[in-house]
């Protein structure tokens, strides 16, 4: 599910709005609302043991305030004396949720929430509900061994210009000296950037995880940026292709030379892999089929794909040579994702040219949800 975000100076002029209804209007304090901090301030959101939340935000001269949460829709609020808005819903299943604020039509992250971060659209803020006690979630942070996640800065040598890429490696990296590891590289979504598989996706967690459960082959995972072309010009017509292109040449270029010099990891196609998610999932089919001699292992979760990509195209000459070169293919969408439809004609394609693969329609939208799970499901099949 995409919320649309606030940019970031409309974001920073309501705050600035509402401290100075805040300060202009509200009557003296009479009590706390909801449990104290430091100072007397509230708590938003506030996480209850069943599963419940409630959402608090101080705007005295607001006239209508709702909160926009993935996880139960939009829900109106109620102001109190003291000019405080609140609201609890749910209980809800645990997860991790895209949630803001609409002030007068004014969409905002949630000013009291920690949990809020920077991506392409403005600002971006979540609420997160912990699994019930002795079942945490499998994106949740448990008490098991942890990899680390390094942010590395580099020169891209297609646009000259300054890129960063995130690099989990996983627990014993530093103590293993001698050990060399596959790797695989991780691509977000269109509004998203290379941030975003840790901050929202929790790919490091998961990892942790299911190493942890002894369920996956211990890896690097490699989160580039993929977006690559000049901002300015990425409307421009035909920018989708000529943001691919731009893309692999920066992964194959800059960002894999880079890992394979700076990192233990093996450097052959049997122990590289690639996936990505939307955009993302549209860029690691290009790259990864049309490099079959660089990636054996290929997924793609809610991808934007077509039947009549030009990766495919490669593939019609030979398509025995492509499938003795694919250990895996692995493609997941959720069946109310709006590009279902694509999916399915991009399998169809597959399918009419016999290029082994595995495909599933689950339950879900497109939503960082669904691409948690699709992430746990996808690494234990790796590297085997």
């Amino acid at each position: 599910m995409q919320i649309s975000h606030a940019r970031p100076f409309a974001g920073a002029f309501i705050i600035i709005l509402l401290s100075s209804w805040a300060a202009e209007s509200a009557p003296p304090e009479k009590k706390e609302v909801g449990p104290p901090r430091s100072g007397g301030a509230f708590v938003s959101p506030e996480i209850h043991t069943d599963g419940k939340i409630t959402f608090r935000l101080r705007a005295p001269k607001a006239e209508k305030v709702s909160v926009i949460c993935e996880a139960v829709g939009t829900q109106v609020m109620a102001k109190d004396v003291d000019g405080v808005w609140s609201v609890t819903v749910g209980p809800v299943p645990p997860g991790i949720y895209d949630c803001q604020f609409d002030v007068d039509g004014l969409r905002i992250t949630d000013p009291a929430s920690p949990n809020v971060f920077g991506n392409r659209q403005g600002s971006r803020g979540y609420v997160e509900v912990p699994g019930p006690a002795g079942h945490p979630r499998p994106d949740e942070w448990r008490k098991v061994p942890h990899g680390t996640v390094t942010i590395h800065w580099y020169t891209s040598k297609v646009t000259d210009a300054r890129r960063r890429v995130h690099v989990y490696a996983p627990p014993g990296y530093m103590q293993e000296t001698s050990k060399r590891y596959p790797v695989l590289y991780l691509l977000h979504g269109s509004g998203d950037n290379d941030s975003h598989w840790t901050q929202l996706g929790r790919a490091n967690v998961i990892a942790d995880n299911l190493l942890a459960d002894g369920r996956v082959v211990p890896m690097f995972i490699v989160m580039p940026d993929g977006h690559v072309a000049d901002r300015s010009r990425e409307r421009e017509g035909g920018s989708r292709n000529r943001g691919r292109d731009l893309f692999e040449k920066d992964l194959l270029e800059s960002v894999v030379p880079l890992v394979e010099t700076n990192y233990r990891v093996l450097p052959d196609a049997q122990h590289r892999g690639i996936v990505g998610l939307s955009m993302g999932g549209n860029q690691s089919i290009g790259v990864g089929l049309g490099h079959l001699d660089q990636f054996a292992w290929i997924g793609a979760f809610s991808a934007a794909a077509s039947g009549n990509d030009p990766a495919l195209a490669k593939l019609r000459s030979d398509p025995a040579a492509a499938n003795q070169k694919l250990k895996l293919l692995w493609i997941a969408i959720g069946k109310d994702d709006f590009l279902l439809a694509r999916n399915r004609d991009f399998v169809k394609t597959l399918d009419e040219l016999k290029i082994r693969h595995t495909y599933q329609e689950t339950a879900g939208s497109h939503a960082w949800g669904v691409w948690r799970g699709y992430l746990a499901e996808f690494l234990p099949l790796l590297f085997r």
